[in-house]
């Protein structure tokens, strides 16, 4: 036991001495700084979407003949308008929430900051129907990773002109806000020509929006999806990308089709009474590497409602109903994991790895493949509909377990460093109340509290 204790001791020194290190580096990082902070102003909105979230689920696991499920299933719209308000325009909020941060940092006009990175993601994003309505469809997570370019090119933008006095000053004694409004006039036409030039050019040479033109370029990224190695790679850039912020949906044009071919050849071959031949379909991948969402993020919730830390606690138990139903934004950017480098084994790694396990099963013939894409209906219960097999249950506990294993000792590396900056904040709140001469009395009484 005390061999194991001085070889975990020897790891977490080996990980403080080359991750913390880098994680101070990101937090002093303007421009990481402000994507970081930007990503825990959106756990208010991924809470309250992950909740809405689950709603319609019920219907599904309580039956449609009770009077809750009634009430959800006729008023769908309402039930379903804080999803879309919420996770559906997280895109935009995070631009907003980015370029915030960031002008902060260079003391900058924060309204001219918001509003001018908001204009510069709406012109690289921006679709509309036939009647001219605004298609918000990457305003949410598709559209995430071209929002944070938006909001720093935007602020840099501001600030070159700033630095380089590319402003119109007002004399003295003009109110503020008017002399702050005619100061942006020349850096909201530099800003809006920018990006109107480059919707032009993307859409004069190439066709397409940025979001779109994303996900074409992972497409190359996605091999035969009956080959389990293959789908591990996949894996494992879901959750790379995930890690930077950028939505694992990009890949959804890509991967959708193949899932629903594969999930039809599949009914098809039980029908005929042959062997089934995918183990990759859309209930499979939302089963297993979403197993309480992206990076199988369980491990980290489990930590933190375990840890002696007050504020990973309370994260833990605020992010472990969610990840019940596949929801992890509220851990991913509580505490945070995004963007954490700490997190990056882990997430990276572990997520990728503990979430294609349950389909090299499959493949091996120790777990029965796909026949089903069952409704979203929770951990363990889902994996179990997508095959009827009972081992299915035993294998996602394994993945819980194997979960807590990988996360445990990088989330102890966060939580030494956050229990360090509580006693801190505990220690001068006590200073603040009591008086030196006190403290000094109270030193001097060597009492065992």
């Amino acid at each position: 036991m005390t061999s194991n204790a001085g070889l975990f001791s020897r790891f977490e020194t080996m990980m403080n001495r080359i991750f913390l290190p880098i994680a101070h580096k990101v937090d002093n990082q303007p421009h990481l700084s402000a994507i970081k902070a930007g990503m825990v102003a959106m756990t208010p909105f991924t809470i309250l979407g992950s909740f809405f979230a689950i709603l319609p689920a019920l219907p599904n696991m309580l039956g449609q003949n009770n009077a809750i499920s009634q009430f959800i299933l006729n008023n769908d719209e309402i039930v379903n308008l804080p999803i879309t308000l919420s996770i559906g325009m997280i895109g935009l909020y995070s631009c907003m929430a980015i370029s915030y941060n960031l002008g902060s940092h260079y003391k900058l006009y924060i309204p001219g900051c918001i509003t001018l990175s908001t204009f510069a993601f709406l012109f690289m994003v921006a679709t509309f129907g036939e009647e001219g309505n605004l298609q918000i469809a990457s305003l949410g997570a598709k559209g995430l990773f071209t929002s944070m370019v938006c909001a720093l090119l935007t602020v840099e933008l501001y600030h070159f002109c700033k630095e380089k006095n590319i402003t119109i000053n007002m004399p003295e004694g003009v109110p503020d806000f008017v002399s702050r409004s005619f100061e942006l006039i020349p850096v909201t036409l530099i800003v809006g020509g920018t990006f109107i030039v480059l919707r032009f050019v993307l859409m004069a040479t190439i066709g397409e929006l940025p979001p779109t033109i994303l996900t074409k370029i992972l497409a190359p990224l996605v091999g035969s999806m009956d080959n389990p190695w293959a789908v591990l790679v996949l894996h494992f850039m879901m959750c790379l990308i995930f890690f930077f912020g950028i939505h694992t949906s990009v890949f959804s044009p890509i991967t959708g089709p193949i899932r629903v071919a594969f999930i039809a050849e599949n009914i098809a071959a039980l029908q005929a009474g042959q062997a089934l031949p995918h183990f990759y379909t859309a209930g499979t991948s939302s089963a297993f590497f979403g197993f309480t969402g992206c990076g199988i993020s369980i491990g980290c919730i489990v930590a933190c409602m375990l840890s002696k830390s007050i504020r990973y606690k309370k994260i833990g138990k605020v992010a472990l109903f969610p990840a019940l139903f596949g929801i992890n934004e509220p851990i991913l950017f509580g505490a945070p994991i995004i963007l954490n480098p700490v997190m990056f084994i882990p997430h990276v790694f572990g997520g990728a790895i503990i979430g294609t396990l349950p389909m090299f099963f499959m493949h091996w013939g120790w777990l029965k493949k796909p026949v089903f894409d069952p409704p979203y209906v929770g951990v363990f219960l889902e994996g179990f509909l997508t095959n009827g097999d009972w081992r299915t249950i035993l294998v996602c506990a394994l993945q819980l377990v194997l979960a807590i294993a990988i996360y445990w000792p990088f989330f102890k590396i966060m939580e030494r460093e956050e229990l360090s900056q509580e006693s801190e904040k505990t220690n001068k709140a006590i200073e603040d109340i009591i008086a030196d001469e006190d403290l000094d009395i109270l030193a001097g009484l060597e009492l065992d509290f």
